[in-house]
């Protein structure tokens, strides 16, 4: 059921069941994050594998010595900069956070969302709560309500419908070793944002055996049709001849016969709104029955970065 009643929701999470909830960055599939029983049922639906920790979403920055320990300065400065909003950062936990949680990992990865109706809800459970995005593992995220009920209609009782989501990509994900800031997870704040506040950052986004946050496997959100990342579109449209092809571009059409449909993120360039249509246009290209995806890399910087990252984990090798 798609729904703005957060009171519903907040039965059905002190049952231990799940709902889905709106953020700025996409939806997420929320349960108790004190609760084993929740945090099961969260894997089991998303068939997601043990091995890749959850987020831990948290009613106000306060509530932070809730779940975590030894925090460094730099992560207090940090969230005084970005939260509420979409910046995830990876702490020590304390001792009662489950190891499910965190995938048997000393840490776990907490936030303050910036969306009203979740905030509403959590001021309201004596609880944070555990949220992945609300997508089967590994598709595209959801940034409506409608996504969210189309990858798993009534199997969650509640969806709270928050429209759209505002920034359209995941949070962007800090961790520390040693006290220095290390990015994880390319996401909704550029690489040059956090960098005007911690100075340069080490960059560790890949681990497919033993990932210290989310969104570091190397095959991630991807649609169900072939999906190709390139340079030059109009040159690869040629490798594809006589297939039914789906572009995926940033501000210009290309004019070409072969095309079945196309999918334009920002047609001023813009990359904050080209990142806030991206996982929509995906989902778009992905119901059109096509052969292949072409979707054309950005340039390089800002968030420019951060579509390229998602691109590159959605996509295959020519």
């Amino acid at each position: 059921m798609i729904s703005t009643d957060i009171s519903k929701a907040n039965e059905i999470l002190l049952k231990n069941e799940l709902v889905a909830i709106p953020t700025e960055t996409v939806y997420g599939l929320a349960g108790n994050a004190f609760s084993d029983i929740a945090i099961k049922k969260i894997f089991e639906l998303k068939k997601r594998p043990f091995y890749n920790p959850l987020i831990v979403h948290l009613k106000a920055a306060s509530s932070i010595f809730d779940v975590a320990s030894e925090i460094p300065e730099s992560a207090f400065i940090l969230a005084e900069k970005f939260w509420p909003g979409p910046l995830t950062m990876v702490l020590n936990k304390q001792d009662h956070i489950s190891d499910l949680i965190s995938a048997g990992k000393k840490t776990v990865a907490v936030r303050v969302p910036k969306h009203p109706l979740t905030l509403a809800l959590l001021d309201q459970l004596d609880f944070p709560l555990a949220a992945p995005s609300a997508n089967p593992f590994g598709s595209i995220s959801p940034t409506s309500a409608a996504h969210v009920f189309n990858y798993f209609g009534e199997e969650i009782e509640v969806i709270l419908d928050g429209g759209e989501c505002e920034k359209g990509l995941e949070s962007t994900i800090i961790g520390f070793e040693n006290t220095h800031p290390i990015l994880y997870r390319h996401g909704s704040i550029s690489l040059e944002e956090i960098e005007k506040i911690t100075g340069k950052l080490s960059i560790r986004t890949n681990n497919d055996s033993s990932p210290n946050s989310p969104g570091m496997l190397s095959r991630h959100y991807a649609p169900m049709t072939d999906t190709y990342l390139t340079n030059d579109v109009s040159a690869l449209l040629n490798f594809f001849e006589g297939k039914k092809i789906g572009l995926l571009l940033l501000k210009k059409t290309i004019q070409d016969n072969q095309i079945d449909c196309q999918e334009i993120l920002s047609k001023s360039g813009d990359y904050t709104e080209a990142a806030k249509n991206l996982y929509a246009a995906m989902h778009r290209l992905d119901q059109n029955k096509l052969d292949v995806i072409i979707a054309e890399r950005l340039p390089d910087e800002g968030l420019g970065k951060t579509i390229n990252d998602k691109l590159e984990r959605a996509t295959k090798k020519v």
